[in-house]
């Protein structure tokens, strides 16, 4: 059993072993080309920088005329000491066909590492070169041509890079990066260490090498500042004539695998451990089971019989939860259809009067066709058609209140949810006399049932006129304060001036009202359905007093708060309220 545990054990971290490869692998790809970015980039710009001057006016005027005054030869020299001072060139430099320096910022002489890239230029090509000066500075070399117009290249300009620069401003790599030349030479590295080494300076000093899973490995005697053993992985750089390298630590990886595959081991070993006492209590547990099994189908027996129980009793509640919703909806409904009752006076009276004048205004028209007076018909008919569609809103406000809603809350205008109310309340606060504080503002948006809105504000209106029945200032305010979705909600208040509320815990109750026998037909649920509908929607509605909420000291005021909708930009308000 041991035998068979260590052999897991070392299946475990050779396959976590190539699983860390590869993951290591393609972090190190990607830190690696990270690099050769950064350092192709930060090349790049000396390069155009060479091109950027080889076009320059003052530098062409000094190629092409090398024997100008010498205001030129200092403008040209101005020109290229300002760009080399802002861009941290080592040295920019016009040299003539002939090898001669025209005008410099910097070193004064073509070093000898850069006639490769001149002579380049010379041709007509953008010439590159690299090379260790006599100081053991690592230079770049850009040379761009300045041609004759018409005809070949008169002069060069260098771009002349310390390398050591551009590393000094690299971050810090856990790996080490180098990039090495045709010659195996790194020229580039992270690690000062491993710089100039290889090539004829010397191989690197790599101890073994292995491939696993078509990964390279790497022990080596390089320093103590360079992971061993390490992943080794390359990246060709034919832009700037350069190969990147990167030696990945693979101390983590082991340290990994051997954890998992210690784990492993140590899981394997619990688990033959109990395997091993689980087949001594076999014998017992078949002997309890034989026992249980007895037992349980007394159990069973019991639990069935409990069980159908059960049902019984879910199926009979879900029954009455549903004959309690149909309930609830046919009450919603009876009091939506009691207020169009106690309207009806109100709006007969709104239909009737548009209807008179609709035939007072047909004969006045008739008359006018008869004296031949078109524009007093046509002002006649104008008139007609307005008062036809006034009564065709009331109509649909009407049938739009009495028809049955589904539950579905959707994005709802409230003004319009306000002023429907109004128009379908409008007979009744005429008759008594009350006067209406309300100014309908820009469209407020909420979620909620549009004719289960209408039912709510008809009750909060049709109970403030009854409330100031005896009031001397009878007065009806209505205002809308905007909230914003997911912070405030948005307010709705309706207020009046009649004698206020006496008990405003009570109010939502069912069956409680304040109204005298006989005064009215209502039966005290009108604000209890209201309070089921408002909660319905995820809002709140309170009844208070006034001089509770800050305001003068009479009347009642309720307040209801409700979501505002959230509008979906690039969607208009009639595509939110259907959805």
């Amino acid at each position: 059993m041991f035998v068979a545990v260590v052999a897991f054990g070392l299946l475990v971290f050779g396959l976590s072993f190539r699983a860390g490869l590869d993951q290591a692998s393609a972090r190190g790809a990607s830190d690696l080309a990270l690099a050769s970015d950064r350092l192709t980039t930060g090349l790049q710009r000396y390069r155009e920088l060479a091109v950027f001057l080889s076009d320059h006016p003052t530098v062409w005027a000094r190629a092409l005329s090398p024997d100008q005054s010498a205001d030129v030869a200092r403008a040209a020299t101005d020109v290229l000491q300002n760009l080399a001072d802002k861009t941290g060139a080592h040295s920019l430099m016009l040299v003539a066909r002939d090898g001669t320096v025209l005008a410099a910022a910097g070193e004064q002489t073509l070093p000898k590492g850069a006639q490769a890239a001149f002579n380049r230029a010379m041709s007509g090509a953008l010439g590159v070169a690299h090379f260790v000066d006599t100081d053991q500075q690592r230079r770049y070399v850009f040379a761009a041509p300045v041609f004759d117009p018409g005809g070949p290249a008169r002069a060069a300009v260098i771009v002349n890079v310390n390398i050591g620069l551009l590393e000094w401003g690299w971050p810090t790599e856990p790996s080490a990066i180098y990039f090495t030349d045709d010659y195996g030479v790194v020229f580039v590295s992270n690690r000062s260490e491993l710089v100039l080494r290889g090539g004829l300076a010397g191989p690197m000093p790599v101890t073994a090498r292995r491939q696993i899973s078509g990964h390279d490995l790497w022990l080596h005697e390089a320093g103590p500042y360079i992971p061993s053993p390490a992943l080794h992985i390359t990246q060709p750089l034919p832009v700037v004539g350069l190969e990147a390298e990167l030696l990945m630590d693979l101390k983590p990886v082991i340290a990994l695998s051997s954890l998992q595959a210690g784990m492993a081991s140590a899981l394997a070993l619990v688990f033959a451990t109990f395997w091993f006492f689980a087949r001594e209590r076999r014998r017992t547990l078949a002997e309890a089971n034989t026992r249980l099994e007895a037992r349980v189908a007394t159990r069973t027996q019991a639990l069935e019989i409990a069980n159908r129980d059960l049902t019984r009793e879910v199926t009979e509640r879900l029954e009455a939860e549903a004959r309690l919703k149909r309930v609830q909806a046919d009450l919603v409904q009876a009091g939506k259809l009691s207020a169009l009752g106690e309207m009806s006076a109100g709006i007969s009276h709104e239909l009737n009067q548009p209807l008179m004048a609709i035939r007072s205004f047909a004969e006045n028209a008739q008359a006018f066709l008869e004296r031949d007076n078109a524009a007093k018909a046509a002002e006649n008919l104008g008139r007609i058609s307005e008062l036809a569609r006034r009564m065709g809103r009331i109509i649909k406000n009407l049938r739009a209140f009495a028809r049955q809603e589904s539950e579905t809350i959707t994005n709802v205008e409230l003004t319009a949810v306000v002023e429907a109310a109004l128009e379908m309340t409008l007979g009744k606060v005429a008759r008594a006399g009350v006067t209406l504080d309300w100014t309908p503002g820009e469209p407020v948006w909420v979620r909620g049932g549009e004719v289960r809105l209408q039912q709510v504000v008809m009750n909060l209106l049709s109970n403030a006129v009854d409330a100031m029945s005896d009031s001397p200032d009878k007065r009806i305010e209505i205002r809308i304060s905007a909230g914003q979705a997911g912070v405030t909600p948005t307010r709705l208040t309706v207020a009046d001036t009649g004698p206020g509320i006496a008990e405003p815990d009570k109010i939502f109750d069912p069956f409680y009202t304040t109204k005298e026998v006989g005064a009215s037909e209502g039966m005290g649920l009108g604000l209890s359905i209201s309070y089921g509908l408002i909660q319905s929607f995820g809002g709140r509605i309170r009844g208070a007093n006034r001089a509770q909420e800050g305001h003068p000291p009479k009347g009642a005021i309720f307040t209801i708060e409700l979501i505002p909708a959230r509008l979906t930009a690039g969607l208009t308000l009639a595509q939110e309220a259907d959805e």
